[in-house]
């Protein structure tokens, strides 16, 4: 058993007289170290065993540049959404071979095209280390010093798990700081697409169904990992259900939630919905329309930015949907009463109320610092996702951080994150200077607007010239699309850098200090206060209420359970599946019209299929944005589903969970074969699902 806090005799007996917040129904994103075994139990008589937690642990991916997987066979072959693998679909495709539109099969392992800069992760070993994390910070030291001795024991943490284990190690924060643990991650860089269907299929429907239901999405790829240049052999894979689940039955989410912020405080919530959010829908709109200018030059261009267009799109509808949920006066009003009796409670000991009662007003002192330096925090920096001038500043910040003590560099740069960072810096995949420029070009006028041309950041990059103009001449000028010369960059270390004039270093080196300024600012005034005081909230929480709930979602690996469950909408009741029929319903209902067309081979192929065959499924999962390419299991930890998305009212559950409206959407096992079968052609691939090949497949 862990370890808690320590505590008198009376606070413990005190402690279980209190109803404590214990997530109720199908609500929660749980770490596998604490799964929600009682609720399992007394809900749906199911217990899992460790057996069954391991396994299910162990057959799961985290696709690092964002989203979640399983492996679904014993040879390597991952699981995913279309829309997570691609980022890394576009990177392999060409004007020649455009993948994105027409899809890609290879028929036998040779036909498997290498992933320029995918890393994925297994999660093979958790250990708490709250007690070193919390020990390195003593009595008298400020908050600003008690940050950086957490942040220098996090990196020795790191640093010797990785020499001792060679696995990536990461010291994961837990409970707002009431818990660190460190996660021990296998790691694959050599990631082969196998199979992916055309984007029309994949997101039918496009942006107007997105994040809705019914849905007809068969929103899936797959990829394979070798190892030694082979297929990697696995025992721990999620065998298939060809049947999948059925309506009401107890099912499992298993994947890598990004972000919820459920346990911030009402003041941290506030600021989110009065000003952060806000700021970044306007950054997602300017951004857009830039983007959608660019794409109108011709098709080649709009190649180049539907993945960009396609992220901000979804990016700008989540974006709304968080903000909105804080907008809503029921979900405010139980936030601020939860957070109410949390206080009310605390304070009813003095012990407590001594140690942690000063948390809440320590954190909303922080946010109205945070809002005076708001702007400048935000707007002295690159805010776009120009590919080139990231990786300028990140080449200009690598040097000088590698020669720090390892506890001082700046996040990301430590030096158990050195090897994925430079495996990022030095990805193969192509650049697009053009597109590039645009987003400089806007990135910089959005500065420029925001800050006026009398800011010291503004005077130093653009010195009295337009950004359209700079962001033309350093993209014209710099040699970083050259993967040789970005590693000339890298191993020639700082006075290298210094010396080079290239036009996107030298912008780079304008641009660091001043970045750097921020975060110094940030760290001073508001993450080391926040930090300080979520960690008193933190070990609150524990002491209150014990651990009977589950913490924020941080991109790690999560369990959730729920049903297959339909629900009210819009008058009517959403059915608890969909259909092929439906599919085709719909396309027809817009007369083909995008984005309601269909590949050719569906309308080729129509009669092929059997239009009963389950497509799309709801469940009342709970789940945010990460859990992507998350699989659904049952009992018997077959996979049954592939979360793609949720629906509009699920975009709340970033602040709040609601049983009766929260859904999650996937696609079906069934419909997934029924494609590869009947409209791809791929039967060898639907064999390899679903088992009826042998243990070692050999290259044709």
């Amino acid at each position: 058993m862990k370890k808690r806090s320590s505590l008198t005799i009376s606070v413990l007996l005190l402690t279980s007289l209190i109803s404590g917040p214990v997530a109720l129904a199908e609500e929660g994103m749980w770490t596998f170290d604490n799964p929600p075994i009682k609720q399992l139990q007394e809900r749906y008589g199911f217990t899992p065993t460790q057996e069954w937690l391991d396994h299910v642990r162990l057959s799961c991916v985290r696709f690092n540049d964002g989203g979640s997987g399983s492996f679904v066979s014993p040879n390597g072959l991952v699981l995913t959404n279309h829309h997570v693998g691609r980022g890394q679909i576009q990177k392999l495709s060409s004007p020649q071979n455009d993948y994105i539109k027409n899809g890609f099969y290879a028929p036998s392992m040779a036909d498997e095209l290498k992933c320029p800069d995918l890393e994925l992760n297994v999660l093979v070993a958790m250990e708490n280390v709250t007690a070193r994390v919390q020990g390195a910070v003593k009595k008298g030291m400020s908050a600003k010093e008690a940050l950086d001795a957490r942040k220098a024991e996090i990196a020795r943490i790191e640093k010797e798990s990785l020499a001792s284990t060679g696995l990536r190690s990461d010291v994961v924060t837990l409970y707002q700081g009431g818990e660190y643990w460190l996660y021990r991650y296998k790691k694959y860089t050599d990631v082969r697409l196998v199979f992916a269907p055309e984007q029309q299929i994949a997101f039918f429907g496009g942006d107007p169904d997105n994040f809705t239901y019914p849905r007809h999405d068969l929103d899936f790829a797959l990829f394979r990992v070798y190892e030694n240049d082979k297929p990697l052999q696995t025992k721990h894979y999620l065998k298939w259900s060809a049947n999948g689940a059925a309506d009401g039955e107890l099912v499992f989410v298993a994947g890598h939630p990004g972000r919820t912020d459920r346990l911030q405080t009402v003041a941290q919530m506030e600021l989110q919905r009065d000003h952060l959010f806000p700021l970044t829908l306007r950054t997602l709109q300017r951004r857009l329309a830039a983007l959608r200018r660019y794409a109108e030059r011709g098709p080649e261009e709009a190649r180049q930015v539907a993945g960009l267009i396609f992220g901000l799109e979804n990016s700008l509808k989540a974006t709304t949907g968080y903000h909105q949920g804080l907008l809503d006066k029921n979900v405010m009003a139980k936030k601020q009463q939860e957070e109410k009796e949390f206080r009310a409670l605390v304070a009813r000991n003095k012990e407590w109320q001594k140690e942690y009662g000063d948390a809440w007003d320590a954190i909303a002192n922080a946010q109205a610092k945070y809002l005076e330096m708001l702007k400048p925090i935000r707007y002295r920096a690159l805010t776009g996702q120009a590919r080139l001038p990231a990786l300028a500043l990140a080449i200009v910040q690598y040097v000088a951080e590698v020669k720090k003590p390892d506890g001082e560099r700046l996040d990301g740069f430590r030096e158990a994150q050195l090897e994925s960072l430079r495996f990022r810096l030095l990805s193969k995949a192509p650049v697009y200077p053009g597109v590039d420029e645009v987003v400089l070009a806007d990135s910089l006028q959005e500065s420029l607007e925001a800050l006026g041309p009398n800011d010291p950041f503004i005077k130093a990059v653009l010195n009295g010239r337009q950004p359209a103009d700079v962001a033309r001449e350093v993209i014209a000028g710099t040699k970083l699309a050259d993967v040789e010369f970005r590693r000339s960059l890298l191993d020639g270390g700082e006075a290298v850098v210094a010396n080079s004039n290239d036009p996107l270093i030298v912008m780079a080196r304008k641009i660091d200090p001043f970045v750097r300024e921020m975060n110094k600012w940030l760290e001073t005034n508001v993450r080391s206060i926040e930090a300080a005081a979520s960690e008193k909230i933190g070990k609150a929480r524990f002491a209150v209420y014990g651990k009977t709930t589950y913490p924020d979602a941080t991109f790690t690996l999560r369990l959730s359970y729920g049903t297959v469950k339909g629900y009210p909408m819009n008058g009517t009741i959403a059915p608890p599946k969909t259909t092929f029929y439906g599919l085709y319903d719909r396309a027809h209902s817009f007369d083909m019209k995008p984005p309601f067309d269909l590949p050719a081979r569906y309308i080729q192929r129509e009669k092929n299929l059997d239009l009963s065959t389950p497509l799309n499924m709801v469940t009342t999962h709970d789940i945010i944005g990460g859990n992507s390419g998350s699989p659904v299991i049952n009992r018997e930890a077959e996979l049954v589903g592939l979360i793609f998305d949720g629906n509009i009212e699920s975009l709340a559950g970033r602040f709040v969970y609601q049983e009766e409206k929260n859904r999650a959407v996937s696609v079906h096992s069934a419909a997934i074969i029924e494609a590869l079968r009947k409209i791809y052609d791929a039967g060898a691939l639907a064999d390899e699902l679903e088992g009826k090949m042998s243990a070692t497949m050999t290259a044709k």
